[in-house]
């Protein structure tokens, strides 16, 4: 009884939320498989073309919680002076109550400052759908306080809520980043929904509701190498790291750092929601040639930690071909490749 609760009050907020849409985009916790996600200027890290898959389920112990999917390419090319990507995303909420699919283009160009300084600025353009499954919503007034929402007879009890005209919302959207970088550190910061593109699925409120409120966002982090700590010809080095993401009323800051040890990786960041404390995040995997699997946990801190069952993230990238010009990178990276 108790699961069935929570799935029902699950529901109604995610019913509440699908209404006027103020959610906050989806934030893999595995952000150095698939960077193009916080900042455009991220897009070609590396000369080969990359490919990254990433697949989050979020409190799987409650009843038809988060999935969300991401694929990507980026590469560099070197004629152009800069990089250019592609990524598809889906957020599937309420096992298809709510489904988010965006299709995205990514450019950066690099300028060299001095040195092996280096500045990178992108930008992203996205098409976007949203689309909400009205049969499987759930209203306060369809509860009985004894039954639930299904009448003894198995019949679901009637709304007085008004359907919308349409069920899906198409709208465009764009973000811009930067990024400054050495072999040492990088620094970067980004704006996305610079547009604030409308996705509400009802006209109520139309002249107070000014759309996707913007997601800034400030990224930083280091590469320290392990002297003579070398294993399979694979340099060992930590990448201590910090995002800030702030959209509308709801901020994040995650901390902490990654660490390679030859074919392995490990790694353990912190994030708070500064309303209260969220997860701790431990991550694991391997690095062979062209291939990267990687694998987190969100340890859930917060009130919902007995009862969400965390999160679990994998992610894998590849190069495509052979990696010919390894050495010419002299940046701060390698965590991103």
């Amino acid at each position: 009884m108790n699961k069935i609760i929570r799935g029902i009050t699950f529901t109604l907020c995610l019913a509440f939320a699908a209404m006027s849409l103020h959610a906050q985009d989806p934030v893999f916790s595995q952000f150095y498989i698939d960077p193009l996600q916080i900042n455009p200027a991220f897009t070609g890290n590396t000369y080969n073309p990359k490919v990254a898959l990433q697949y989050r389920m979020q409190w799987p112990l409650i009843p038809f919680a988060y999935n969300s999917y991401s694929a990507s390419y980026d590469q560099y090319f070197e004629n152009a002076g800069s990089g250019f990507g592609a990524n598809v995303l889906a957020d599937n909420a309420g096992n298809g109550l709510y489904v988010h699919n965006k299709i995205s283009l990514f450019y950066a160009y690099r300028a060299r400052l001095k040195g092996e300084s280096y500045l990178k600025i992108g930008m992203e353009v996205a098409g976007v759908q949203n689309r909400l499954n009205w049969d499987k919503l759930i209203f306060l007034d369809q509860i009985d306080p004894q039954f639930g929402s299904v009448s003894p007879g198995g019949t679901p009890y009637p709304t007085s809520e008004v359907r919308p005209e349409s069920l899906t919302n198409n709208y465009f959207d764009a973000s811009v980043g930067m990024l400054f970088y050495n072999p040492d550190y990088y620094f970067g910061a980004s704006l996305k929904h610079i547009n604030t593109p409308g996705n509400n699925f009802l006209d109520i409120n139309e002249g107070l509701y000014s759309g996707i409120p913007l997601r800034a966002s400030i990224q930083a982090g280091a590469q320290i190498k392990i002297r003579n700590y070398n294993i399979g010809g694979v340099q060992s080095f930590i990448s201590p790291n910090i995002l800030y993401v702030y959209q509308g009323s709801f901020a994040q800051l995650n901390v902490g750092a990654y660490s390679n040890l030859g074919v392995f990786f490990v790694g353990a960041w912190y994030r708070h929601a500064f309303t209260n404390p969220d997860a701790v995040i431990f991550s694991t995997g391997i690095t062979q040639g062209a291939l990267k699997i990687g694998y987190s946990y969100d340890l859930t801190v917060s009130a919902l930690s007995t009862s969400s069952g965390g999160s679990h993230e994998l992610g894998i990238t590849f190069l495509i071909g052979e990696e010919k010009k390894r050495s010419k990178y002299n940046d701060c990276f390698q965590l991103f490749r």
